[in-house]
């Protein structure tokens, strides 16, 4: 992506953070802090959830956006703003500009969920849809601010969207005093650079810690380039964290004051979604589990100290969130897939049926194919697709199938 960034790279320190915490008293949300037992069992040291994804609007975008929405003159106010956005920051400029009293326009891909765009509009936004990709609905909301003059609001390219991000920082030093360690994902940094400002000022031995998906993850490669670069086709289903390219304004901060950036795989992510779902009753989106699923991956690395882990948002739609869990289901072994043959008889399928039933597999979807030019004459191959409690429940199911005279096929 190709931003335009005032020269030289603006600096954000502490007391721009802490000014943004007085601006949004009464805006946003101090989100609670959840504790998660079988994360802390897991690592050995607590861990604690700062539940941005109950935060107004679903995410923290809200808190960036109003700070920076608030700190225009009188004439740029009066000219509204414009954003570009798949969502959460859609839906933050949108609530914060109709809190300031201040017209906006808001450009979405083509392709955003329904659910996103409606959420959007009823905050008092004018949504556009253009593009297929950001990059494409990006060039067309800043041609919209060069012909109205309407002020761009960048999602973390500028200094007071870092100070407002950075106020989640705050907040879990005063919720978690005893922190060690916090994971934030990254998209384009604006959080990550936020919450390090304010961490670092005041706990410097705390430890900051970025999480990217893997198919989306430009901060290595521009961190050890020294500058941002850009990553050809970034591919992850964590659209929050999709960025092809580091803020200027961010990465500046996050190359002198986070410990480490790491990558999660798409498996790592759909896990920590339906951990979190499941074990925290908690509807986070991915690129909100993506420190989740930094604690997932690498249990071991977290034992020094209680880890708080950032939940950053909870906007999914809900025909993702049904491929996700489905995805998560089988990545953490729920799910069983297998084929098989069997005697083309009456009762032969009843009886495979009887088979799973005595180790408590639960069938989801059965299919026959007879037409195979592989099969006997008197054979049929059945796909089943089961539900189950875990990997070692998927190789008794196996084992119990081979004992019974079912080979598996596949």
């Amino acid at each position: 992506m190709n931003y335009r960034v005032p020269e030289p790279v603006p600096q954000v320190i502490l007391d721009d953070v802490r000014g943004a915490q007085k601006m949004l008293s009464g805006v946003s949300r101090v989100t609670a802090m959840e504790g998660s037992r079988h994360l802390s069992a897991l690592t050995g040291s607590p861990v604690h959830f700062k539940c941005e994804n109950l935060q107004r609007t679903g995410s923290f975008k809200l808190r960036g956006a109003y700070v920076r929405i608030a700190g225009l003159r009188p004439e740029q106010r009066a000219a509204g703003v414009v954003a570009a956005s798949a969502g959460n920051h859609a839906q933050g400029v949108a609530l914060a500009s109709s809190l300031l009293g201040v017209r906006s326009t808001v450009f979405m891909p083509v392709g955003a969920p329904l659910p996103k765009v409606a959420a959007t509009e009823e905050y008092g936004a004018q949504v556009r849809l253009h593009g297929q990709v950001v990059d494409e609905t990006l060039a067309a909301a800043q041609e919209h601010a060069d012909r109205t003059g309407a002020v761009f609001i960048h999602p973390f390219d500028h200094r007071d969207i870092i100070a407002g991000q950075g106020t989640v920082g705050l907040e879990i030093l005063e919720q978690c005093p005893e922190v060690r360690t916090i994971l934030v994902g990254i998209g384009g940094g604006g959080l990550a650079a936020g919450i390090a400002v304010a961490v670092k000022a005041l706990r410097p031995d705390v430890k900051v810690i970025g999480v990217q998906a893997a198919g989306a993850a430009a901060y290595p490669p521009s961190l050890k380039a020294g500058h941002p670069v850009s990553i050809d086709d970034p591919a992850t289903m964590a659209d929050g964290i999709k960025v092809g390219r580091p803020g200027d304004v961010p990465f500046r901060i996050i190359g002198e004051l986070l410990d480490d950036v790491r990558t999660v795989s798409e498996d790592a992510l759909s896990s920590a979604l339906l951990l979190c779902l499941e074990r925290a009753k908690l509807v986070v989106e991915p690129a909100g589990c993506s420190p989740v699923a930094a604690l997932l991956s690498e249990p071991e690395r977290y034992g020094g100290g209680p880890v708080v882990a950032v939940l950053s948002g909870g906007n999914i739609d809900p025909l993702l969130l049904q491929r996700i869990l489905r995805h998560g289901m089988a990545a953490a072994g729920r799910y069983l897939s297998l084929r098989l043959r069997v005697t083309d008889r009456p009762g032969a399928l009843a009886g495979l049926l009887g088979v799973l039933s005595t180790v408590d597999a639960n069938v989801l979807d059965v299919s026959h194919v007879r037409t195979d030019p592989r099969l006997g004459l008197t054979e049929v191959e059945v796909e089943l697709h089961l539900e189950t409690k875990g990997p070692e429940h998927c190789a008794q199911v196996a084992r119990t199938l081979h004992a019974a005279g079912y080979p598996v096929t596949g």
